[in-house]
């Protein structure tokens, strides 16, 4: 067997090791897979893989071992290759087994024939494509050619490559058969260019959906060979060829089979969901590393929680009401359903922004600065009219074609109405501005299937900022009062930002993401204190008190009580609760009272 040291570079000698001890039976498979769990186990580990969400492609060793956090996109139907097959050397008459997992390419060596094993070759994978299986398994070398599509046929020479049927698949797409029309990877957002990855999962591939954010462990394969297979498969059908070679459309082949030296493939050996997507916290809380990890930072919560509302005060100009609003809004998420209500979403409309001014720009490079994922939504007639929001299906190509809305969980959406002009909405503007309401109010984006609508249901922070009362749904209203005018924006948050050290950054970023993850509770006892309160506000102020109200204060004291590393609500937070509340509403109200109409 290989040296241990080469699961890094050299992976699938690892692979070839175990298979050759253990033959084609299935277990060869499950201990690559305890393996190499053992490798990453083992002190820093993981730290030792590189990454291709850091290294460029063209630093990375062909078929080495790579990890990728990534969303998952798209999900093409599942695809069948060879899981073990024969060559046969014409001279010798020697017969040898190969395994087909883990590449893209049947390596022949000398052999000049190979013979695809029946008992165990065509094993369906996740994230590739599949067609009927053909009634005839006997795969005689004469037919290699007429059975490309489906059903992988014997393999002629040695340089002819194993296909792993005719498209591949993934998250991320190209259109571009030879490179000469513009490339598009399909990105969810404008001007995004992080790299895109054809992921092929083996196992468990049924518990991944889409928009799911993953770490993945596989094998790097970039075979130049697979883009000249598909250009010559493009080629060959525009010919008159039997059906069965054309299934695909042109379109279709060029969106699922891009060159691999734009978007690589990782064959998968290892793969799990992230709880989070913050590089700064451990990957999985509830290991014992990590619960030490995490009492050692709540112990220095509280003056952290002070610096934190203070550098916010700063950015909101001195206003640290909105600075409190801000830190709970940055630590609400989605932690149930019930029915089609989503619990825990705290969506804030900051009102009384500058009009058209780059207040609402700053802000978002704070937010930026604090959270792992964030996008500002410009909210001009523009935009509202002609971006493409909600993901939809393209049956021509057979892939899912990206929109603005389709964003990890826990994403920081700002969106910025203080650039409305008066205008006019169409039709695709009226459905853009339904779909922000939906997601707002319902936490789910209706992807477009053109015969049917889909409910994705998503896990989204919205900060919307406005002039006036925002156009959009909101949990919250928040009017800003700014304490101090700076004469130069743009220089006031350079030196905001310059003034906090790095590390207390880290911990503002660790603060922020951590407290989303703990679990929360009302004791019966603070239950029922809670529901005599109400009874008692709705009897002093019976018009104004409503069960929203009471909804929101519960809201407000849950992200008070974490935020302050509580995991129960206290008496002394909901009276911290009901005390932010007033403060709030009569603000707007003088507010009201000022304007002589509502906000």
């Amino acid at each position: 067997m290989p040296c241990v040291a080469d699961w890094l570079n050299s992976p699938l000698s690892i692979v070839q090791g175990i298979f050759a001890q253990n033959g084609p039976s299935p277990d060869w498979e499950k201990k690559v897979t305890e393996y190499f769990t053992e490798k990453l186990k083992e002190n820093n580990a993981t730290n030792w893989v590189p990454s291709l969400n850091d290294v460029p492609l063209h630093y990375l060793k062909p078929n080495s071992l790579v990890k990728f956090r990534c969303m998952v996109q798209d999900m093409f139907d599942p695809e069948f290759y060879m899981g073990v097959y024969e060559t046969i050397d014409p001279n010798t008459k020697t017969r040898v087994l190969h395994f087909g997992k883990y590449r893209d390419v049947a390596e022949c060596g000398d052999a000049s024939q190979a013979r695809v094993s029946p008992s165990t070759s065509y094993t369906p994978s996740r994230h590739k494509r599949s067609y009927e299986e053909d009634e005839d398994m006997e795969l005689h070398p004469s037919k290699q050619k007429e059975q490309h599509m489906g059903n992988i046929g014997d393999i002629h020479g040695c340089g002819e490559p194993k296909r792993l049927e005719t498209e591949a698949s993934a998250g991320h797409q190209l259109i571009s058969p030879n490179c000469s029309p513009p490339l598009d990877l399909n990105f969810p957002l404008p001007g995004e260019k992080g790299p895109a990855c054809l992921v092929k999962v083996y196992e468990r591939w049924d518990s991944f959906k889409v928009n799911d954010t993953l770490e993945v462990y596989g094998i790097l394969s970039v075979d130049p060979v697979l883009s000249i297979v598909n250009n010559e498969e493009r080629e060959n059908s525009s010919s008159p060829l039997d059906p069965m070679e054309c299934m695909d459309t042109v379109e279709e082949q060029r969106v699922h089979s891009p060159p691999a030296s734009l978007v690589p493939r990782i064959h998968v050996i290892l793969a799990q969901k992230l709880q989070h997507i913050n590089p700064l916290l451990p990957a999985c809380l509830n290991e014992e590393e990590s619960k030490s990890f995490v009492s050692s930072f709540m112990m220095e919560l509280s003056p952290l929680r002070a610096e934190l509302l203070g550098f916010l005060t700063h950015a909101l100009l001195g206003d640290s009401l909105a600075a409190e609003y801000l830190i709970l809004h940055l630590i609400s998420t989605v932690y149930a359903r019930r029915d089609v209500l989503p619990l825990g979403k705290f969506t804030v409309n900051l009102s009384g922004c500058p009009r058209n001014s780059i207040f609402t720009e700053h802000i978002y490079r704070i937010i930026q600065q604090l959270v792992p994922a964030a996008y500002r939504l410009q909210m001009t007639i523009e935009n509202m009219n002609h971006s493409r929001f909600i993901p939809h299906k393209d049956y021509t190509a057979n892939r899912l074609v990206s929109g603005v809305l389709q964003l990890a969980s826990n994403t920081s959406l700002v969106i910025d109405e203080t650039l409305l002009e008066q205008g006019q909405l169409d039709t695709t503007g009226v459905h853009n501005v339904t779909a922000l309401g939906n997601l707002i109010t319902w936490q789910k984006v209706d992807y477009d299937f053109s015969y049917h609508q889909m409910e994705f249901p998503c896990n989204i922070n919205v900060l919307i900022t406005s002039e006036g009362r925002s156009l959009l749904p909101s949990d919250c209203q928040v009017h800003l009062q700014p304490q101090i005018i700076p004469p130069n924006m743009e220089e006031y948050i350079n030196s905001l930002l310059t003034a906090v050290l790095p590390s207390m950054l880290n911990k503002f970023r660790i603060f922020l993401s951590l407290l989303r993850l703990l679990d929360y509770s009302i004791s019966d006892e603070v239950t029922k204190a809670v529901e005599e309160d109400f009874v008692e506000m709705r009897k002093n102020d019976p018009e104004s008190i409503t069960a929203d109200d009471l909804h929101r204060t519960l809201l407000v004291a849950r992200f008070l009580s974490l935020s302050a590393g509580q995991t129960t609500l206290s008496r002394e937070r909901w009276l911290r609760a009901k005390q932010l509340e007033a403060l709030r509403k009569t603000r707007l109200q003088q507010q009201k009272c000022v304007n002589g109409n509502e906000l």
